[in-house]
């Protein structure tokens, strides 16, 4: 009868231990749910920056593109510009020095048309008298 009673002994630390290891089981398959669960939400956040530096992205490269048509079309102004320049000025297949010989005498007139007509008014104000009278 004391096997018997032995038996139910070992039976029951059998029993235990057996249950103990089930729930320790039972806890670790909790907590790596948990952390399944905070995996998944990471992801998730991941998941929502990837798709927004996507745009950001996207819209850097549009302004790329953008910006290259920009150049291309503001190069090609330039060239029309510096082309319609160069066929307005009568000046342009003449060399420096033909340049200053039909320039020069233009500003040698203007300049006598401005200043002599100014100096001699401001003479006659100072003088009081007419040039023409000395």
């Amino acid at each position: 009868m004391e096997l018997f009673w032995q038996d139910i002994l070992h039976l029951d630390n059998e029993i235990a231990f057996n249950e103990a290891i089930i729930e320790e089981r039972d806890l670790g398959i909790q907590e790596v749910q948990q952390q399944i669960g905070e995996v998944n939400e990471i992801f998730k956040d991941l998941a929502v920056l990837v798709h927004e530096q996507g745009t950001m992205i996207d819209d850097i490269g549009s302004n790329i593109e953008n910006s290259h048509a920009a150049t291309a079309q503001g190069r090609s102004q330039l060239a029309k510009a510096a082309k319609t320049q160069r066929s307005n000025s009568s000046l342009h297949g003449l060399t420096e020095i033909e340049r200053r010989r039909v320039v020069m005498p233009i500003c040698y007139l203007i300049l006598g048309m401005v200043v002599v007509p100014n100096l001699k008014c401001h003479y006659e104000a100072v003088v009081g008298r007419s040039f023409n009278e000395s």
